[in-house]
């Protein structure tokens, strides 16, 4: 099969559309033919071995990539299932969380893997795994936005922040976004009762406070966000940090862990929701959602399989408005 590869550890520049083996399954586990496959900060993260520490945790490898194959949020119609799956056949539309999804075919196991819903092209099903999900943790779960309460997103235009809007939103908050001057509208179109252009605007000069907080760019110190808190109020730190950095967003979300325990305020760190925890649950979650037309995902451009690397390079920057997506098959 065709698959985008990498070697080790570096820019955009070492991934390559190369000829590799077809995964195969074992018990409780689902090939998955992929149609699309989103580009996340995650996957240039993984692409570059970056921050360091997170090599020593045995998430990315040490010296070189564990996953040949990159890429972890997919779309596209179930090939073959393992002993003991319950509830996918062959040819069943999909959407969900495999690892090696730059490929024309990713191993993944069952609970991992939702129904696509029908409203959904394979681009836009293929954005939605991390950053819904990521998303849907941050502002219900661990936010537990309540109606009524005020929400402030920053980084509301990028690929979590875009479904952040439309939950926070749906749940009867009063959303305020925070994005750069080209996104204004689209912040306000998903569902955002107020839009800071952070380029004109600082969101920090306490003139405002909010209840919750869901922060997906890292680029204001914590005792600023605090200061934008109500005295109770609850920050979601999602993110931060910069390639190539020791400790990159990790150490920025143990500073924020280190704070909670002496102040009144939650102040939590959430991760990417690559699979762990209740992945199936908030899947069901996000794509019930999406299937009653109250949370749309934004597809910022969609790559040919053989640009993956241009595609990565583009979100790595920063520039992507909603998610960037690879076009497999």
């Amino acid at each position: 099969m065709k698959a985008i590869v990498q070697e080790r550890f570096g820019p955009p520049d070492i991934l390559r559309l190369a000829e590799t083996d077809r995964p195969e399954i074992g018990t409780g586990q689902v090939l998955v033919r992929v149609r699309a496959a989103a580009l996340n900060p995650y996957d240039w993260h993984m692409m570059r071995g970056d921050p360091y520490v997170a090599r020593l945790l045995g998430g990315m490898g040490l010296t070189r990539p564990r996953s040949r194959v990159a890429g972890i949020d997919a779309a596209g119609q179930v090939e073959a299932v393992g002993a003991d799956v319950r509830g996918l056949r062959p040819g069943d539309e999909v959407l969900g969380f495999c690892t090696g999804s730059f490929a024309e075919y990713a191993r993944t196991t069952a609970d991992l893997l939702v129904p696509k819903p029908a409203n959904l092209t394979f681009e836009q099903a293929a954005a939605v795994p991390m950053g819904a999900v990521t998303a849907l943790r941050g502002i219900r779960t661990v936010g537990r936005t309540q109606a009524g309460q005020r929400v402030l997103i920053n980084g509301a235009a990028g690929g979590v922040g875009t479904f952040a809007v439309q939950i926070a939103a749906a749940l009867g908050a009063e959303v305020t976004g925070v994005c750069g001057t080209r996104n204004v509208e689209l912040v306000r179109s998903l569902g955002a009762a107020h839009v800071v252009d952070h380029t004109r605007e600082d969101f920090t000069d306490g003139r405002a406070r909010y209840d919750v907080i869901l922060d997906n760019v890292g680029n204001r110190p914590l005792s600023r966000l605090r200061r934008t808190l109500t005295p109770t109020g609850t920050l979601v730190a999602n993110g931060g940090g910069s390639p190539g950095r020791v400790f990159g967003a990790v150490g920025s979300l143990l500073r924020v862990s280190a704070v909670d325990v002496f102040v009144r305020q939650r102040l939590r760190p959430i991760l990417p929701a690559a699979p762990a925890g209740p992945a199936r649950e908030d899947l069901l979650a996000v794509t019930a959602l999406i299937e009653a037309g109250t949370l749309t995902p934004v597809v910022d451009r969609s790559y040919a399989f053989a640009d993956a690397a241009e595609g990565v390079r583009h979100v790595e920057r920063g520039h992507a408005r909603g998610k960037a997506v690879v076009t497999v098959a």
